[in-house]
Order: C-alpha cells, then structure tokens, then sequence
C-alpha cells in the first residue's frame, strides 16, 4: 500500500489535494536536531563507492565551462514522429525528448558521463539514503523554476513519481512497484521509502522527469500527444513539424544556468532536428550542408564515402570519440514466443546460418571487431573459458536448466570467407533434426509435416546504428543462406509507426535489435530480460526471455554491496544471455566515428562513456565566428 502525504508547506501555497490523497501536516525537523547516525545529506550519490566529485567542484570534467553560448546546431533523424510524450508507451515520440536527458523536461539529478553510475543534485538541493538504501530523500532548490516562472514544487514531484510509475510508459512500472510509500516530511522535502533495501533505486528515482502537474491534470495522461512539455529545462519547444522537424530554443532565463553542474552545458542558441525518409537520405542531407553531425557506423564507408567537397575544403571534419563502455548487443533477435524459437538448438542453428565473417568483409571491410557477449569491451564481459569463483557458485543451482557451454564456455562460429559456410550448414542440420525439423522434399518441416516458416520484420527507416541499406543488405545474404537450409523466410519492411507497434506488442519472429548497455547496469535489466516482461507489453525483453537463473543473477547484482559481488553477478548475467543464443550479434565499434561541421567544437577532455546522450549536443559549442 502506498501512502502520499504533504506537508503544510505546500497546502499553505494553494495547491489543494493531489491525486484524491488527503494532505497530512508534517513539521519538518531542523538538519541541526537530526538523529545522531542518520547520513548527512549529500550533493552527489554514487552506485558504489563515493561520488568522484567533491562538493564546491566548479563544473563536470569534460566539458569546458567557458564555453560561448549562441548559435544553432541541426541534427537529423531517420524516421518521423507524431508525439512529444515520451513517457507513454502510446505514439511515435520525437527521439530528442527521448533520449536528450535534461533538454526540456529535468529530473532531480543529474548524470556524470565520467563515472560508471554517479548522479549530482540537479533540481535537488541535497540528498539524503541510509547505508541499507531503503529509502532517499530529496530536498528541492527553493530557485527550481519551470519555464513558465512557476516553482517546481514538492506536490509536482510527487504527482509525476506516481503518475509514471502508474499511467506510464513500461519502463517506469517495475521500478514504482518497489516504492512502498511516498510523503513530505518538510517543506521543499521528498522521502520514498522502499518495499527493500536496493542500492539502485535512490539513482532511480533521482534520474525520473519531473512534469508541470497543473499541465496535465483533467488529461488522460496515457495518451499520446502533440502538446509541448512545460519542463524547468535549458530549452523550451519552439516549432514542430509533426514528422518532420523540430526545434528547441534556449531558455535565457534557466533557473539553473549558474550551477556548478550545468556549467559549460546548454550552449546553442537553438537545437534543430530535421527527420528524414532514412538514413541514405540523411546522409545526402549531411553532404549538402543541411545538417552539422554524422555518425558513421560502417568502416568501410568511413574510409570510402567522405571525399566528397566539405570533408576535402575543411568545411567538415572526422573525427573517432573514444569510449570505454560496454558493446551492448547489436544484431537480429529470435522471439521465443514463437515456438520455433524456443529450442536453444534451433537458435545454435540459426547463429550457425548467419555467416559473419563474410557479411562483416562484404559490406564493413572487416573492420570491426565481432560482439562476443553483452558487456565485451568492458571488465563486465564473462569472457572465454569455463565459469569459475563467484560467477560458477551463482550458476551452479541453475545448472541442469542451462543451455550447453554456460558453465563449460561458447565461442560464435568462425564462419567463411566465401558466400556459403558449408560446415556451419551442416552442423545446423544436425542441430535441426535433434531439434525435430528435418528436410523433407526440400523443406525443413517438423514430425507433423509443417515447414519451417518465420518473418523477419525491419523498420524501413533503419536504426540508430545501422542503416535502413545496411540491415537489408544482412538479412538479404543472410535469407540465402537460411534457403539452404530449407527455411521459408518472409522478410517485412515497414514505416516506423507500425513497425513500432508491431515491435510493442511483440508480433514479430524476428527483428533487428540494439540494446546499449551501461558500465553499471541495474534494475533496467529486469525490463531488457525478466521473467515479467514475457507477456507485458512495451517491455524491452524482444527476446522473451522467462529464465530462473536470468532473474536470480539481476537479483544477485541489485543486491550486491561491493564491486567484487556486483561483477561477478554481471558476468554471469553476460554469460547466461550469450549461451541462451537470443540474438545473432554483428559488429560493433571502439570509437565512434564522427563527421562535424568545422563550425562546432567540443572539449578535449573526452568522458568514460564517449559519445553518449548528455555530451553531444550538450557539451557542445558553435565557434565564434
């Protein structure tokens, strides 16, 4: 049971009854007379350890805080948009407001892009958690202002925790279930106390959008919408092009323009997305001066298609941004819901099929490396070789339900350098009929004579890393090679809209998937692979995956109280996912590769997460002319 109560403070203000919840009076105790042993508010709060900065810091430390402001920077989209709310699961948001974090509408917190999971006081003042983190308490900065010259208030804080974690978008779902009770034990304070201790959830709750409740009250919030958000953000939502373009304007009275933590960030004048049909359109786009940024995922292109006049005179230049996270998985994900998925030998087999050294020399030049596992390029990678110590005890009760290689070691297959890799068609056959299919008059059909048939569904727009081209081209050698194995392949391309809702819902058998992965992963792993999201919709489980251990190694890593537990918890959680052999995984890079207008700069000084959502355009600047 939840229970919301706020304290006189805000009653005192005119802001009347939240929700149908009875406002209840609470004095609030001075800082001075607080219990001997209860923590001392702090600025910063750091997953491990204590936070790298120390309070009275000047600014984060990749960005230069003497940065000028003015300007305009245009970014391009592949795709188009029909709502600016993306806390729903309804709609096509727009990607700015999605995964910008703090441009228009901010949390309480703020991330360090220079730590694996560290949050500085952003519309808080302070914050406050036991050793155990079963609860965390906010105290508001009394200057917090929404762009309207509102206050940012505790009853909004506490409208939008509640209205997310109930009305929103999946994500929020799981998270909110652990919140026992919500309240203001003062004014400009705000306490959630926890159904158990998780070191994870006071970052949480920290990272949440805080909305305007006066905006949406009398709404059916679980709509999708065109209205602009009235956030307490550097930008405010100037023009929108349903589908097409949309601009942020800054915001010259920011409440928070001054702070340490914002220092050097939110330079330009004005932010402009453009979107495009796809992302080949979006390069010509990018060639003809129409937009100021492209990342380049493809090797082989970033050596062979930027001669073109701008990168020759100077008027753009290339550039590779280091990083030292993790790769994430990248490839196209089989849905278990479908039960010709099911199978682990099915899935070996469909790994097998998928000839990657051919395809990666084909189309990317063989320049980027193989993902391995979820978290290769990082010290969270299981790695090669048999599970030993901490990663084997946490496995070892889930033993005789584990797929092949978990406990021993899984390598991918080696593939060919010719179109055709023979001996991996081979030993999918023989994986295929262990799994009950064989081919029969030159179909793969199971017992009862029914073929072996799927639909491998792509959005026409393409992805954030790979090009709408590029994924086609794929699954087009890849549909070959399936032929020969007797498979019946239907591959469907659509607009995003219904791709996205077909992708929601999960009618699909197979898809392309990304799914970044951070240097400290937490309770988002419940939503990418727990048991629950099998069946809820909006989930980012696209695989299906329902395994005892999978939820037993996120419990283990939520609830681990040192790095040496916490690693050893991921590790395993890296190993259980490979070896499942839910996805067929493709390249991915060191660096990302950038091609910038010579107008713009950024800091030397480059974060541990790279090119990551909060640094470009955030820590970016227009030189002056």
């Amino acid at each position: 049971m939840r229970i919301f109560k706020f304290s006189n403070d805000c009653a005192s203000r005119g802001r009347g009854t939240v929700l149908g919840l009875v406002l209840a009076g609470v004095a609030a105790m001075p800082l001075a007379s607080r219990a001997e042993g209860v923590p001392a508010p702090t600025e910063g709060l750091a997953m491990y350890g204590e936070p790298a900065l120390k309070p009275g810091f000047q600014s984060l430390p990749y960005v230069n805080p003497d940065a000028p402001k003015g300007g305009t920077i245009r970014l391009g989209e592949p795709g188009s948009f029909d709502s600016l709310k993306p806390w729903v699961l309804k709609g096509n948001p727009v990607q700015p407001l999605s995964f910008q974090p703090n441009l228009v509408v901010e949390t309480l917190m703020m991330r360090s892009l220079d730590e694996a999971f560290t949050l500085y006081c952003l519309l808080c003042e302070s914050v406050q958690t036991d050793d155990a983190r079963s609860y965390v308490e906010f105290t508001l900065r009394p200057e917090a202002r929404f762009s309207d010259g509102s206050p940012v208030t505790v009853e909004d804080v506490i409208w939008s925790l509640e209205t997310l974690g109930t009305k929103g978008h999946p994500r929020y779902l799981g998270t909110w279930a652990r919140v026992a009770k919500v309240e203001s034990p003062g004014p400009g304070r705000v306490r959630l106390t926890f159904t158990a201790p998780d070191r994870e959830l006071p970052l949480l709750m920290g990272m949440r959008p805080i909305l305007k409740k006066a905006q949406w009250q009398g709404q059916d919030f679980s709509q999708s919408g065109l209205t602009p958000p009235i956030g307490s953000g550097p930008y405010v939502v100037g023009e929108v092009d349903p589908g097409r373009r949309i601009t942020f304007q800054r915001n010259p009275d920011y409440w928070a323009k001054d702070l340490p933590i914002t220092r050097g960030l939110n330079n330009f004048d004005t932010v402009r997305y453009d979107y495009f049909a796809d992302s080949n359109a979006m390069f010509e786009a990018f060639k003809a001066g129409e937009i100021d940024v492209w990342r380049e995922q493809n090797a082989a292109r970033w050596a062979r298609d930027f001669s073109f006049a701008a990168v020759t005179d100077g008027r753009v230049i290339k550039e590779e941004i280091a990083h030292q996270r993790p790769s994430g998985m990248i490839g196209l994900v089989m849905n278990t819901r479908n039960p010709i998925f099911a199978d682990w030998r099915v899935r070996e087999a469909m790994i097998d099929a998928f000839n990657f050294r051919f395809i990666n020399n084909t189309l990317t030049g063989g320049e980027d490396a193989r993902i391995t596992s979820y978290f290769d390029n990082s010290p969270l990678a299981a790695g090669a070789g048999p599970a030993t110590g901490a990663v084997l005890d946490l496995l070892k009760p889930f033993a005789a339900d584990l797929p092949p290689g978990t406990l021993e070691g899984y390598a991918l297959p080696e593939g060919s350098d010719r179109p055709l890799d023979r001996k991996a068609i081979r030993g999918g056959l023989k994986l295929l009929e262990e799994a009950g299919w064989t081919v029969q008059d030159g179909l793969l059909k199971n017992q009862d004579g029914k073929p072996f048939a799927f639909e491998i569904v792509l959005n026409q727009t393409g992805s954030a890393m790979r090009s709408s081209s590029e994924v086609q081209q794929m699954v087009s050698i890849y549909v070959e090679a399936l032929r020969n194995l007797g498979m019946q392949v239907q591959v469907t391309t659509l607009d995003s809209a219904q791709y996205v809702e077909r992708v929601n819902n999960y009618r699909f058998d197979m898809t392309w998937y990304e799914r970044a992965l951070s240097l400290s992963p937490g309770n988002e792993q419940t939503l990418y692979w727990g048991s629950e999201g099998v069946t809820e919709p909006g989930t980012r489980n696209l695989m299906g995956v329902a395994s005892p251990a999978v939820d037993a190694v996120i419990a283990a890593l939520l609830q681990a109280r040192d790095d040496a537990g916490f690693k050893a918890a991921v590790q395993a959680l890296d190993r259980v996912l490979t070896v499942g052999r839910y996805v067929i995984p493709v390249s991915f890079q060191r660096a990302s590769r950038m091609a910038v207008s010579a107008s713009l700069a950024h800091p030397k000084r480059l974060p541990v997460y790279g090119d990551w959502p909060g640094w470009m355009p955030d820590a970016w600047w227009q030189k002056p002319q």
